[in-house]
């Protein structure tokens, strides 16, 4: 095993930098920003924990947990608050709870009875015949009904993805899910099947955990692990390939430096590799492919209150907001809720977040007009009086890379150019898949794939 050069130092370039060096091979990792992690960053200000990008990380039985215990950080994670299992979609101008029990299902009032017996029709449908290219709003449409799509797709992908349902391939964002209508034909009897096949084995069911120092911990674990093999704000500014051989420049400290290595694992987010000049590459005209995934943009807009300023008892995970209800704002965390010590004593925390495919031209209002937009959104529906005592705000240009239909073309681009350039290994998000675990395992795979 050579040398590798790993560009982006974000969670799949941290993983794929361990996992060489498990492998016996030397790394260097070059991230063009100050700090390790890419989108998972933590800041600690006026006593208050508040987090840039992702708030959760979903443990299920398997890789992440092992993965964190290896890395010596699974005792350390913190459990979500038991009230953050109640969650709420906005409906008629109020968050409303949704159901978790058959009988909860019945007597509330998020769907309408015409909703509730079309839902109960699911397990009679048979298997959809044109599944591969289907969209995320055209499943839930067929499987669910209109309602479902409109009051738990919509409001869902808007806080997975900012994204529309309409845009998504279900294939590539919810695997799971389209995994299970092929094996079971129904989601409700493969969710049955599926969740006494858990009770038997003793599968442990999924954990949503952080850190007491935020998610930051994860990248800041596996940098430091790196130690001088990680060079923080070192962008590279060209990739060359010679023969067997890779050639980096990269510029640091001002000046403008060059690193070879037998194989290179390039990270960066899609739009980020037009970025970079590539020298030598076979089949270069693929890099378009790759660089065209659409990310919009988000605005994360946290705000501190005392407690008793927010009428609403904030006891949950946090509410979505269905596109029909014409509300500027895509949903917002309790995020002191979720975990303890998100905010000082006696207030609460909430992140809110604007933009995304359905409003990305809100995003490009100033910070007061943001702060603003959000205030008067949650005076209605969570009942707040007077001003925030604490403000912050984070803008993602180019936020989240969706699994749309031109997600395909992007895999079968990416394929392209690692045949042709023996070295070269692809990865990222936009190809691993966006969640924290599928990064892990993503990674992994790639590097396994193209060792």
């Amino acid at each position: 095993m050579g040398r590798t050069i790993i560009v982006g130092a974000g969670l799949c370039g941290l993983v794929a930098a361990r996992t060489c060096r498990d492998e016996g091979g030397g790394v260097l990792v070059l991230e063009s920003g100050g700090y390790p992690g890419g989108v998972i960053r933590s800041e600690q200000r006026d006593g208050y924990l508040i987090e840039h990008g992702p708030n959760t990380l979903a443990l299920r039985a398997g890789h992440a947990p092992d993965y964190l215990e290896q890395i010596g950080l699974l005792e350390d994670a913190i459990e979500a608050n038991p009230e953050a299992n109640k969650r709420f979609i906005v409906r008629g101008g109020q968050p409303v709870a949704v159901p978790t029990s058959a009988s909860s299902f019945l007597t509330s009032p998020l769907f309408s009875t015409l909703g509730k017996l079309r839902l109960l029709l699911e397990p009679l449908l048979p298997r959809g015949s044109a599944r591969k290219n289907e969209s995320v709003a055209d499943f839930f449409m067929r499987r669910l009904g209109r309602e479902v799509r409109d009051y738990a797709a919509n409001p869902f992908i808007a806080g997975v993805y900012a994204a529309r349902p309409e845009t998504l391939v279900l294939r590539h964002a919810f695997p799971a899910i389209y995994e299970l209508e092929g094996k079971h034909r129904s989601l409700m009897l493969g969710g049955i099947k599926a969740a006494k096949r858990r009770k038997m084995e003793g599968l442990p069911k999924t954990r949503l955990v952080s850190f007491k120092k935020g998610l930051a911990e994860l990248p800041n674990r596996l940098a430091e692990e790196l130690g001088n093999d990680l060079r923080l704000n070192a962008p590279v500014r060209k990739i060359s390939r010679d023969g067997d051989t890779w050639r980096v420049a990269f510029e640091e400290a001002g000046e403008r430096k060059e690193e070879r290595a037998n194989r290179i694992v390039c990270s960066v987010p899609a739009h980020a590799l037009k970025s970079i000049e590539w020298e030598g590459l076979a089949e270069s005209d693929s890099l378009k492919t790759l660089a065209a995934a659409h990310h919009y943009p988000i605005a994360v807009v946290q705000l501190g209150f005392p407690r008793e300023d927010v009428g609403h008892p904030l006891d949950g995970f946090g509410f979505l907001v269905p596109e029909k209800e014409n509300l500027r704002i895509l949903g917002t965390l309790f995020s002191s809720t979720l975990f303890s010590e998100r905010a000082p004593e006696g207030h609460v925390l909430l992140t809110t977040f604007v933009g995304g495919e359905r409003q990305p031209d809100l995003t490009e209002k100033s910070d007061e007009e943001l702060y603003e937009l959000v205030l008067e959104e949650l005076q209605g529906l969570l009942q707040v009086r007077g001003k925030p005592t604490f403000r912050n705000l984070v803008r993602w240009p180019k936020a989240i890379p969706l699994p749309d239909s031109g997600k395909d073309d992007r895999l079968v681009a990416a394929k392209r150019l690692q045949d042709a350039n023996p070295g070269l290994i692809l990865s990222g998000s936009h190809l691993t898949g966006v969640s924290l675990p599928a990064c892990l395992e993503g990674t992994e795979s790639l590097l396994s794939e193209n060792g």
